[in-house]
């Protein structure tokens, strides 16, 4: 069980920090515009805290990735949601038994990882898409790169859905280059000048 809040608060200060002209810039999601980005974080963040608490997603569905969804109140919105995730997490039941995520039956702790690997990958991609300085917590950091890990394990030219094949860094790369190469992600991408 780890404690989710860290990597929340980092990814509510990024989408707070987000500006409207800034929605239609691109991201190292090479089909997803800023705005896309955030309209799937606001989605992950409902569907997330209902693998949590073992309910039905609030609206159902899956996770669209759509700024023509996120309608003008998004900066106040995702926040909350995402501190709504944190706090389902904080339950010691959310982390056991199984629990449905992407329509699928899983186990609540495999649930989790994903949710930890959501929060800190798309909070990457956010920061590097809008110019801002992106942290997390070294135990999420950890937890991310261990699902993503395994996962490439697994699936070596990627998941679909998930990431794509692994792009290659140098094994001395910090944690978060190595993290976000696995994923499928240019760990020096930056937005076009």
């Amino acid at each position: 069980m780890l404690e989710l809040e860290p990597a929340t608060n980092v990814l509510a200060g990024l989408v707070v920090g987000v500006s409207d002209k800034q929605l239609q810039a691109p991201t190292p999601c090479t089909e997803s515009t800023l705005g896309d980005l955030l309209d799937h974080v606001d989605g992950l963040s409902m569907a997330f805290t209902a693998s949590a608490t073992k309910s039905a997603r609030e609206g159902g569905g899956r996770s669209s990735a759509d700024a023509s969804r996120l309608g003008s109140d998004w900066r106040t919105r995702i926040p909350e949601r995402l501190a709504g995730l944190a706090g389902a997490w904080r339950n010691e039941a959310a982390w056991e038994g199984m629990t449905r995520a992407g329509g699928r039956e899983l186990p609540a702790n495999v649930v989790g990882a994903v949710a930890i690997n959501e929060l800190v990958v798309h909070g990457w991609d956010i920061a590097v898409a809008s110019g801002q300085a992106f942290t997390c917590e070294p135990e999420l950091l950890e937890a991310a790169y261990g699902f993503v890990q395994d996962t490439v394990t697994r699936f070596p030219q990627g998941s679909a859905g998930l990431f794509g094949a692994p792009v290659p860094v140098a094994d001395s790369a910090p944690l978060l280059d190595r993290l976000i190469a696995l994923t499928g992600r240019n760990p020096a991408w930056q937005p076009p000048a």
